[in-house]
């Protein structure tokens, strides 16, 4: 059963039991339930509150079994499920909501050195892409703290929240909670941390654990006296990632000394360190880059987890994806490895299995390696492969395209069916009760497409099987799906294209209406920034194949959420002035968040920056700004504006 605090800390969160028992829930985390009996509903619900109550100090799994059973599992199935692509977030304090000065978002995750190497590949790649010398790019290394994130703007201390919004926890530093190392405030983002030697020493016996003592630190309600002293003993910090220990130099420079470098900032700290962080520190290239909805692309968290095992293959099994590609996945005896059974392991392409002789009775050789299953590393007793020639899911022949099998009967194959339908209501992500489950027991009444599952009725639902109240939810919900507003750019990639994920998605839709996609030509889309010709015609190809099943649903009526034509801004002389401009805003604002004045200055056109570079076109000032930025923003030949003159320059006719 919960306890008083993980009550709270749920309460706070507003997260709540839906399809979980309280029983079933810890069944799960005491691992009386295998994960993979889950319907993904389930396991994200089981998901959700294991990170309220880690982040809140009470956990009910480790952090390790939360990455590399759990999450893996959701991760095997659906690759692409919002729940992976977002911040997780901290739990929920009390005090005043807001949106922070720059969004906090997550760090892409390392378990191996040749997952370092393919993230090194893409920077040189990206380099290239816009003529900057890889050999001269300045990595920088810093420790990667395990504390508690916050951000820092000089005035106020926010908790990371969702990445967007966070709780003023200013509180904390009103009780005397400093600044590592002397440092000022105002330093952006960090992590409240504590001393482990003074942990050990002094706080061991009342705290769990150095995450408990910092979610006592952060909260309302009056300090415990050891964790008040802590900070008055000024154990207990907040550490600026800006002013972290770290090391700086060239690829060729770490690559003669790496793991003397990794092992250095590993231990460069006394707090907990839970890996180490590399970056490029070239803001053209960080620029090119980017990030996702989860994470910088430029930026990389290296988690040793080396451990291995050797295993025996009981069988290899085939799976069919959305896609029609055949996946193969090793079922092995149980083993622990990295805190947690195995039961089954990627061998990632029937290419691999055929040139390494991976099948029953194989001896092979694991290692955890990130948010997946586990990989094979290397296959120690061969055996005979056993190739399939049919389709797992609907016995058509299969064909092979260079290292990989597929399916190619995408109308009448239930597992390509089932898993588009699953896709598409994942990806509008304003709907919930349509699962695996959900979705199989469709498929099984006859309904084979996403429009089909809209013509369903209450009644229809009820002669599936469903009860009432389910059959009445799962019709409101796609009500819901349909009156609630939903992105363009979200509603176009739910249909689940090749090279149409959610990014290419956004950006076609800031060129073309979404009701042009189908006339596109390859010309087109290779025309915009970003898109290869090859990319270009796999778009092309792949709108062919969807337009009839997309007007069917389109036409069904939802309320879409227009993403701006760089076009129309264009022509609008309202606008002109900062279409296409790089703005940095800083200092506090009068009218408004940072954030929200970010938001707002992309719908008119502008691109919007975080730091000062060569290429900003306009430097907005709030209050507090200090000279020397402002000096600084000059000497790059970039035009300095108050919040009073940006607000009169866009409103210029």
């Amino acid at each position: 059963m919960f306890n008083k605090n993980q009550k709270e800390i749920l309460q706070r969160s507003n997260v709540k039991l839906k399809l979980l028992s309280t029983d079933r829930l810890f069944d799960i985390a005491n691992s009386t339930v295998d994960e993979g009996t889950l319907s993904d509903s389930e396991l994200i619900e089981f998901l959700t509150i294991a990170n309220s109550l880690y982040r809140g100090g009470e956990q009910i799994i480790s952090d390790a079994e939360y990455d590399f059973t759990f999450t893996s599992e959701l991760r095997s199935r659906q690759p692409n499920h919002p729940y992976l692509n977002g911040v997780e977030p901290e739990s929920s304090f009390s005090g005043k909501t807001v949106d922070l000065p720059t969004q906090m978002l997550s760090t892409e995750k390392a378990y191996s050195d040749d997952e370092i190497q393919t993230w090194i590949n893409r920077i040189q790649k990206a380099s290239n892409e816009i003529a900057i010398n890889f050999d001269d790019l300045v990595f920088r290394i810093t420790p990667k703290l395990d504390g508690f994130a916050a951000y820092d703007d000089g005035e106020r201390l926010y908790t990371r929240g969702d990445g967007k919004r966070g709780t003023d926890i200013t509180r904390v530093i009103k009780r005397g909670l400093v600044i590592a190392n002397s440092g000022s405030r105002g330093l952006g983002a960090g992590e409240i941390v504590v001393s482990i030697e003074y942990f050990q020493k002094n706080l061991s016996n009342y705290f769990e654990n150095t995450r408990n003592f910092q979610a006592s630190v952060v909260k309302e309600k009056e300090l415990e006296k050891h964790a008040a002293k802590a900070i008055k003993d000024k154990a207990a910090v907040f550490y600026p990632f800006a002013i972290l220990p770290s090391w700086e130099g060239t690829y060729k420079e770490l690559e003669d000394n790496y793991d003397a470098t990794i092992n250095d900032i590993w231990n460069s700290v006394g707090y907990d360190v839970d890996g180490i962080i590399i970056e490029i520190k070239n803001n053209d290239l960080k620029k090119y880059m980017g990030a996702t909805r989860h994470h910088h692309r430029w930026q990389i968290a290296f988690k040793k987890n080396a451990q291995t095992a050797k295993v025996k293959v009981l069988r290899v099994i085939s799976q069919t994806s959305r896609t029609g590609r055949i996946n193969p996945v090793a079922e092995v005896e149980p083993i622990r490895l990295s805190g947690a059974t195995i039961k089954k392991a990627s061998a990632h392409h029937y290419g691999m299995v055929k040139s390494n002789c991976i099948g029953k009775n194989a001896v092979i050789e694991l290692v955890r390696s990130g948010e997946v299953i586990p990989k094979i590393v290397k296959v120690l007793e061969p055996t005979d492969p056993g190739i399939p020639e049919l389709c797992p899911s609907c016995k058509s022949k299969l064909i092979w395209d260079g290292d990989y099998l597929h399916c190619t009967n995408t109308i009448n194959c239930p597992d390509q069916i089932t898993q588009s339908i699953e896709h598409f209501f994942s990806t509008l992500g304003n709907i919930d009760g349509f699962g695996t489950a959900t979705i199989t027991k469709f498929y099984k009444h006859g309904i084979k497409s996403v429009l089909e599952v809209y013509q369903q009725s209450i009644d229809d639902f009820m002669n599936m099987d469903f009860g009432p109240k389910q059959s009445e939810n799962l019709y409101n919900q796609l009500l819901r799906s349909r009156t609630e507003k939903i992105e363009d750019w979200r509603f176009l990639s739910a249909f689940g294209l090749p090279r149409m994920g959610a990014g290419n998605c956004e950006k076609l839709l800031t060129n073309h209406r979404l009701e042009e996609m189908f006339n596109l030509t390859i010309e087109n889309i290779s025309s915009i920034d970003g898109f290869a010709d090859k990319t270009a015609t796999f778009i092309v190809k792949g709108l062919k194949t969807i337009h009839h099943n997309f007007n069917s649903i389109y036409e069904l009526g939802f309320n879409i959420e227009r993403t701006p034509l760089m076009s129309e801004l264009v022509e609008d002389g309202k606008l002109s002035s900062i279409i296409g401009k790089l703005i940095v805003f800083t200092g506090s604002m009068k009218n408004g968040s940072r954030s929200n004045m970010q938001v707002e200055a992309k719908k008119l056109g502008a691109k919007v920056g975080t730091s000062v570079t060569g290429k900003t076109d306009f430097l907005v000032t709030g209050d507090k700004v200090g000279a020397s930025k402002i000096k600084a923003a000059e000497s790059k030949g970039v035009k300095v504006l108050t919040e009073d003159e940006y607000f009169l320059m866009i409103s210029k006719k």
